[in-house]
């Protein structure tokens, strides 16, 4: 985009986006330009009818027999087989069950058993935080002198040794919206026989992803984000067939037991994923993560790709015509091959301009220290609300409204 882009020029993206559809199927408030469907996606408009149908004809009328006469005994394994389609799995290998922090110790710990003689969790310091709390409570657990070691994401493959039991890394980075190369990755672990376990959170439903075909051993995402399920939905977890004979999950709950109704009094294990199963599955909220899937299923994800694609290169254009000089660092890789679906810049005053621009109505999020991230999601943003945003956020720099008090104080959440 070397040409000066007007806003005439993202309409005119608008009218031939083949996506453009899909916005029509979400509930999105007037006067708001959503930029953080990467830390939670809007409420698809199906939503709040399943919900009422499954908490007033399922649970209401059918009581207890719903788990039978509504398949919520199935839901885990169901939605899974449909988040693998998303994410490059082959049948049987996805199962939706708990938060992706508890998914990621559960897949951690099988790792480790995978490679007992071996004591080293690889991840960058840069990773997600609750990735390496969660890898940190675990070596810590096991006293065996299992530890978390950091290396940069330039060393990352020079960091793999002998000594790895596991490399722990997350697809797109938060704070930066670096994409690694999982095929490469996932080849320099095996070659140093260590197992290679990703966090698709800011991936699936995002690009296009091929766990198999990638030959990954373990994967991790969340349900919130571009999947629409809602705040704090159920998460999901991935295990290659090669290892379900082998993966030994270290919570070993009733429904991941090979007969849960049997009530016996020791653990068998179930076939395949379902054995990755812990406790009874949260059914409304299983319900409402549906929803969202079903409606990513029926978009193709390379058009998903090539428009976010479009629109991260538009806004970073953007960034580059509308507000040189105001101090904007980019700090998502340039190159398309190399980004997710965010754009993030960094400032030295990035807290109150974020707060300004979100009280101006474009949403979007802050990362400590100095981050200010957009997400980009394809089914429900046009093009020229993007130019509308940066339009905005030289409003908010021109007049330096940010400096105003009322924006300078921390919420809790960023």
């Amino acid at each position: 985009m070397g040409a000066h882009i007007t806003r005439a020029n993202c309409l005119a993206l608008d009218a031939t986006d083949p996506l453009r559809r899909f916005r029509d199927r979400f509930v999105l408030p007037e006067g708001i330009i959503y930029l953080d469907g990467n830390s939670l996606g809007a409420m698809p408009k199906a939503t709040p009818a399943r919900v009422r149908q499954v908490v007033e004809r399922e649970w209401g009328d059918g009581l207890i027999r719903s788990w039978n006469t509504h398949g919520w005994i199935d839901l885990q394994q169901r939605i899974g087989e449909k988040i693998g389609r998303l994410i490059g799995a082959r049948p049987g290998e996805t199962l939706v069950a708990d938060s992706t922090s508890v998914n990621l110790f559960k897949m951690l710990a099988v790792g480790l058993r995978l490679r007992p003689d071996r004591r080293v969790i690889l991840s960058e310091p840069d990773n997600f935080p609750t990735d390496l709390y969660m890898a940190e409570g675990l070596a810590d657990l096991l006293g065996q002198g299992h530890e978390l070691r950091l290396a940069p994401a330039a060393q990352i493959e020079a960091a793999i040794c002998s000594g790895t039991a596991v490399v722990m890394l997350t697809h797109v980075n938060y704070r930066t919206g670096r994409l690694w190369e999982m095929g490469a990755i996932t080849a320099k672990a095996h070659a140093a026989g260590a197992i290679m376990l990703w966090d698709l959170a800011h991936s699936a439903g995002a690009l296009p992803v091929s766990l198999a075909e990638s030959n990954a051993d373990l994967a991790v995402g969340c349900g919130y984000k571009y999947l629409n399920g809602g705040p704090g939905a159920p998460a999901f977890l991935y295990i290659t067939e090669r290892l379900h004979d082998l993966a030994s999950p270290p919570l070993s709950g009733w429904f991941g037991h090979a007969s849960p109704f049997a009530f016996e009094p020791s653990y068998r294990p179930a076939q395949g994923i379902t054995r990755a199963a812990v406790g009874t599955p949260p059914v409304i909220s299983l319900a409402a993560l549906e929803v969202g899937v079903d409606l990513l299923l029926e978009a193709d994800m390379a058009d998903i790709r090539r428009k976010s694609l479009a629109q991260t290169r538009l806004f970073a254009a953007l960034i580059a015509q509308e507000l040189d000089g105001f101090g904007f660092a980019l700090e998502s890789p340039p190159d398309d091959d190399q980004r997710g679906s965010q754009v993030c810049l960094s400032h030295g005053h990035a807290w109150p301009i974020m707060q300004a621009l979100i009280a101006g109505g474009v949403i979007g999020d802050f990362r400590a220290p100095d981050i200010l991230r957009f997400g980009f999601t394809p089914l429900y943003l046009g093009f020229s609300e993007i130019w509308d945003a940066v339009a905005l956020l030289r409003q908010v720099m021109t007049t330096s409204v940010w400096q105003d008090p009322r924006f300078q104080a921390r919420a809790a959440v960023t």
